[in-house]
């Protein structure tokens, strides 16, 4: 294998993008210089730099544009669900179950996870924190076990995996070059094996200060909730409470036959996967959709035509400050790897060059091949990539390294699921306090580094746990 300049130029830029993520800082200018730094090297053309730079944005857009409409419908879902009251009366029923403290953890976990794999953590957050977490404490859960519950189940285990909307593991598959349900599947497991452990570990941390129900300490927990605990909300119409009571059950019904079907093509199909993928993207995304439009018609009739385009536009807005910066990122990482690159470098009939599988090849008499190595290298840099606060930003470099790294002792997507995980659990909300765990503790009235602190040894000891057993499953 003979490197040319734009290989060590690509080698040198991501290097640059990994200490860029150490120290904090965004990756999106490096990628950006480094995209056109390699195209002009390798063709040689001033032009082409311009050029290649654009090509890499537009084909990471068309890659990952699926990911952002599903972001948006299941956002704006949610917005037509609280115009209705339905999203308070989804979880009405599970604050009359939290009888004692330790039902009360079991119930957070369970709600907080199932909510968050459906909507996402972030927007999941305000509704969980605001009727669930109160209720928590009024049964004697302390307000940091809620708060750590709350992040490891949401911002952990559930956007670790990304099972429904599939986000992360469409991203870690396409830069790998693999198919999306290898990834989702390992990475759900994977995410919970991190989330018991970590689950477990919080639980052996608070359970000697959860009091009674009875306990005057709990009311006084309860008054350093932000609004002092209250859930109260202004009162829909008579109308409005009636639809939400109806679409309280329509919803997850929905979803949940949308789930089972899914498991049901999965494992009736005979190949790998089932209705998974971008194929599950759609279905989840038509799903939505219909349960938009029949939402913000139950609102009003009146005021559907222009109430739908207004989640419609909360949606997107929510997409692309989430994913917005991803695009560039992974254009450059894209442009690593042969699949892709000859698009991005306007080649034609020519082949293609894999800069960052070459690299990975001309290096195979340094980089021993051990599966234990690459693993545990693979978390360690998806744990760095985290650093940024985003979780997501980091995939397109662990998935291409996955893709280049995979060995006949370890396949591709193991190494994209493990780097998931490393990435989302730290950046993702439960390690990193400039992320959004922010949100998390502002609802909950804690401060966010003691929370940072709280959750660290449980996280890391639950990642560390399940890369290990990824390699004796897999």
């Amino acid at each position: 294998m003979v490197l040319t300049a734009a290989h060590w130029v690509y080698a040198i830029v991501t290097l640059a993008v990994i200490m860029t993520m150490i120290f904090r800082k965004g990756v999106v200018l490096p990628t950006l210089l480094g995209t056109f730094l390699v195209a002009w090297i390798y063709n040689g053309s001033l032009v082409s730099g311009f050029t290649s730079v654009f090509n890499a944005n537009l084909t990471a857009a068309k890659e990952l544009f699926s990911i952002f409409l599903i972001i948006t419908f299941m956002v704006a879902l949610l917005h037509a669900l609280k115009d209705l009251g339905a999203d308070r009366q989804m979880i009405a029923p599970i604050q009359k179950v939290m009888t004692n403290g330790h039902i009360a953890f079991i119930m957070l976990i369970l709600v907080t996870f199932v909510i968050s794999l459906f909507f996402w953590p972030t927007p999941a957050v305000p509704l969980i924190c605001a009727l669930l977490v109160p209720a928590a404490v009024r049964a004697g859960l302390p307000i940091m076990g809620a708060a750590m519950i709350v992040a490891i189940s949401g911002q952990g285990m559930a956007l670790s995996s990304d099972y429904v909307i599939q986000v992360a593991p469409m991203l870690s598959a396409t830069s790998a070059g693999i198919e999306t349900a290898a990834v989702a599947d390992k990475a759900l497991l994977l995410s919970l094996i991190t989330g018991a452990v970590a689950i477990s570990i919080a639980y052996m941390l608070i359970r000697k200060q959860i009091r009674k129900p009875n306990d005057p300490e709990n009311e006084k927990a309860l008054k350093a909730l932000p609004g002092g605990g209250s859930t109260n909300r202004p009162a829909a119409s008579k109308t409005d409470s009636r639809w939400g009571k109806a679409f309280a059950v329509i919803v997850p019904l929905s979803m949940l036959l949308v789930m089972l079907y899914m498991a049901y093509t999965k494992f009736s199909s005979g190949r790998m996967g089932g209705f998974e993928g971008g194929d599950g993207a759609a279905f989840i995304g038509g799903v939505a959709v219909l349960l938009l439009s029949f939402a913000t018609l139950a609102f009003g009739k009146g005021k559907a035509l222009d109430r739908i385009s207004e989640h419609i536009t909360e949606g997107f807005v929510f997409a692309f400050k989430a994913m917005g910066p991803v695009i560039p990122i992974a254009g450059f990482f894209f442009l690593g790897s042969g699949d892709f690159a000859g698009n991005i470098l306007s080649l034609g009939e020519e082949a293609s060059p894999a800069f960052l599988f070459d690299l990975v090849q001309a290096g195979q008499n340094v980089i021993p091949e051990n599966m234990v190595l690459s693993a545990f290298g693979i978390l360690i840099i998806g744990m760095i990539t985290g650093l940024d606060g985003s979780g997501f930003s980091g995939l397109p470099l662990t998935g291409a390294l996955s893709g280049a790294l995979a060995s006949g002792n370890i396949d591709p997507a193991t190494l994209a699921a493990i780097g998931q995980m490393g990435s989302i659990w730290v950046g993702g909300g439960t390690l990193i306090a400039w992320s959004s765990l922010v949100a998390v503790a502002g609802f909950c009235g804690v401060s966010v580094m003691e929370l940072v602190r709280k959750n660290f040894f449980p996280v890391i000891i639950g990642l560390m746990v399940s890369t290990t057993l990824a390699l004796f499953i897999w």
